[in-house]
């Protein structure tokens, strides 16, 4: 019998430059509109993260790529099926904390 492996230790999380600015100034992020409308902060695992910008953010422009430390979550990431039967880590019951970004890329 196999084991599914392990699930990574980061994820990441895409925002909008108005969500990054607010994100920056106030150390938490609530959620972007989609999040708060399904209760839980979406999050990509990285061989998600292409899917996530060519499904949700085609053609946008000034987009932030954070790095997010899972371990930083207290276990709050629930992993979850979503598109294609994929799990996809979901954030619940807390705010993203700014500490819980290892990097940033923007694009």
């Amino acid at each position: 019998m196999t084991q599914a492996a392990p699930h990574p230790d980061t994820a990441y999380k895409i925002f909008t430059a108005p969500q990054w600015t607010a994100f920056e100034r106030g150390g938490v992020f609530a959620g972007a509109p989609v999040d708060l409308a399904d209760g839980y902060i979406h999050l990509s695992a990285p061989d998600q993260l292409q899917g996530t910008l060519d499904k949700h953010f085609a053609g946008q422009s000034g987009l932030v790529i954070a790095e997010i430390d899972l371990a930083m979550l207290d276990g709050d990431v629930r992993w979850e099926v979503s598109r294609g039967g994929a799990l996809f880590p979901h954030l619940y019951n807390r705010a993203l904390p700014m500490a819980a970004v290892r990097a940033v890329r923007k694009l």
